[in-house]
């Protein structure tokens, strides 16, 4: 795989409802970058790359929001991967340093977003997600809009498939929920009992409005280091190695196998589990916390199947057993995932990877996962691209 690669330092804002707070993007990467800094113990100087991700923004809008930090004159990249771009912004950082390239970069991730749905920006031309959606209208009715139809379109081919229920995805809003009310960076931190989940909005096939990632405001930060970087600073103590990582964009079973569940990425999620399986030398039963891609209720549990912690069509047997929060064989979304926490487009793999580092450290205070040593992170943009992330305390 190349050089080791270590987080050494972490950082980001509370998520807000767009609106709520008077800010705009500098100010949120200047909070989140400084808390980063902060963390790692560095001075800004020291960063040699910068990687920096949003989806709604003018170009060189990454410039503008690292010059908050400091002018060094350092290459500072613009990223863009729909709702996997801060894990994006991450995978680049981290190729750097593994290739030998710098000793210490930068990931940083923003969002400054319109209330309500997402919507196109330029109307002129095709939309990247055109052929998804053609693809997807042809197996189901089409709906408005796009994002919860797909998602919604591949819950209720499951639940055709193989029988999984209505309340077994509103069962993964009620533990979302649940689990943000430790999570003081959480967009919303209230508990709702199944019937609350299961009678708010219906808003396409099985989803209704508990089960959906709201709109936020926010951003997130990563400091990534060299073995030599590490030693130099004496940052040991606080750094967590990165031990595979792996992107993935469409593949020919996206279009080819007719399926809903293809169409919005389990089989990119699946493909890159595997590599990630391999690198790291790790297997499913090997992790104890996880924070994954719950844009809607029913991506997350075909993410667990994608990830492989149990067989196709058995997600639902891990929701009915509680497998997957406290007390359980994993806890997922420890932080109340994008459903809770909230889902500003840019920062959200770097919000997984803040949460991921904390819960390693043992630094999560109330959402601590006992004795946590290997972490999994997924983060997934439409049109299409994954990253998934292995992590192990040192």
């Amino acid at each position: 795989m190349g050089n080791r690669v270590f987080v050494v330092g972490v950082g980001m804002t509370k998520f807000e409802k767009p609106g709520a707070r008077e800010w705009d993007y500098p100010d949120m990467a200047r909070e989140a970058g400084g808390k980063a800094l902060a963390d790692a113990g560095i001075d800004y100087p020291l960063v040699e790359q910068a990687y920096v991700g949003y989806v709604y923004g003018e170009s060189t809008s990454g410039q503008r929001a690292v010059y908050e930090l400091g002018l060094t004159g350092i290459p500072i990249v613009n990223v863009n991967n729909n709702c996997s771009t801060g894990s994006t912004a991450l995978f680049l950082a981290t190729s750097a340093i593994r290739s030998g390239q710098v000793d210490c970069a930068l990931a940083l991730g923003f969002e400054k977003m319109q209330a309500g749905s997402l919507g196109s920006t330029y109307d002129d031309r095709e939309q990247p997600m055109m052929r998804h959606l053609l693809a997807l209208a042809e197996l189901q009715e089409f709906a408005m809009p796009p994002a919860p139809y797909m998602f919604g379109a591949a819950g209720k081919e499951h639940m055709e498939r193989y029988g999984t229920t209505a309340e077994q995805f509103a069962r993964i809003g009620v533990k979302n929920h649940r689990h943000s009310q430790n999570n003081p960076y959480a967009q919303f931190q209230d508990e709702y009992t199944l019937d609350q989940i299961l009678d708010s909005k219906q808003i396409y096939g099985p989803l209704t409005k508990l089960q959906c990632s709201p709109t936020s405001d926010g951003s997130g930060a990563v400091i990534v280091a060299s073995e030599d970087f590490v030693e130099k600073h004496d940052l040991a103590g606080q750094a967590v190695e990165i031990v595979g990582q792996s992107m993935v964009t469409d593949l020919p079973s996206t279009f080819e196998d007719r399926s809903a569940i293809s169409l919005v990425g389990a089989d990119m999620t699946r493909t890159a589990a595997a590599r990630v399986y391999e690198q790291a030398g790790i297997g499913p039963e090997d992790i104890d916390v996880i924070e994954l891609h719950d844009c809607f209720s029913t991506n997350e549990l075909l993410t667990y199947e994608a990830l492989g912690l149990c067989a196709e069509g058995e997600g639902g047997k891990l929701v009915d057993n509680d497998d997957t929060t406290y007390g359980g064989r994993w806890v997922v979304n420890p932080s109340g995932g994008l459903i809770s926490k909230g889902h500003p487009l840019g920062a959200t793999g770097l919000a997984q990877c803040s949460e991921l580092t904390w819960q390693l450290r043992g630094t999560a205070d109330a959402r601590q996962v006992d004795g946590a040593s290997v972490a999994l992170q997924h983060n997934i943009g439409l049109g299409g691209a994954v990253v998934v992330t292995a992590y192990r305390a040192l």
